[in-house]
């Protein structure tokens, strides 16, 4: 199989999968506060128009249908934060990369909402935003020239990163619609990233 071959079946991959996710978050979210239980496999199948074992392949829940596009995102963390240009600060280029990534678009309030406040989907969307602290631990080792394997710095910041985003879609959703989510998570992110590594290290 030829390269174009690849990526045209990644893209229909990504885009079925990207399709389930969002019938089941719509299909819960239109049930209301308990929807998660009333919402049935067969259900999000029709609704994405694939069959229930296309569903079975891509998921093996409800939650982690409903938290793909999060677990999605939270994966390009590393490529995001690697495109920004090299002489930024690293609070700087964290921010801005972390600030790109999450909030464009920017979340759907309801679908947040159901999210991060439904119980049954508490574990699945902490691991969904915990997807970024290994892409994004490498890319801060790969910006600030710091060993991986022999220092914290790079993993203890990405997973502080992927806490302030957390943190900052909760806030977001009790603020209401006095702040915009960018806002937020900018100073969420503030709030945890230097802009130099501790210990007299410099950025490359």
């Amino acid at each position: 199989m030829n390269d174009d071959a690849m990526d045209l079946r990644a893209r229909i991959r990504q885009t079925t999968r990207e399709a389930i996710s969002h019938a089941a978050l719509r299909l819960a979210i239109e049930q209301g506060p308990n929807g998660l239980v009333l919402v049935r496999v067969q259900d999000i199948a029709t609704a994405a128009g694939v069959s229930s074992r296309t569903y079975n392949n891509y998921f093996s829940s409800r939650a982690e249908a409903i938290c793909a596009f999060q677990a999605d995102q939270s994966k390009r963390a590393g490529d995001a934060l690697s495109s920004r240009p090299v002489d930024e600060p690293l609070d700087q280029a964290v921010i801005e990369a972390m600030v790109e990534l999450y909030t464009d678009p920017e979340p759907d309030r309801a679908g947040l909402r159901m999210i991060m406040e439904t119980p049954e989907l508490e574990g699945e969307a902490l691991k969904a935003f915990s997807m970024a602290e290994g892409p994004l631990a490498v890319a801060i080792a790969a910006r600030t020239g710091i060993d991986l394997g022999r220092d914290l710095f790079p993993a203890v910041t990405a997973a502080a990163v992927a806490g302030a985003v957390r943190v900052a879609g909760r806030h977001w959703l009790e603020a209401g619609d006095s702040e915009s989510f960018a806002a937020i998570l900018r100073s969420a992110l503030s709030c945890v990233v230097p802009a130099v590594p501790p210990q007299g290290r410099k950025d490359r």
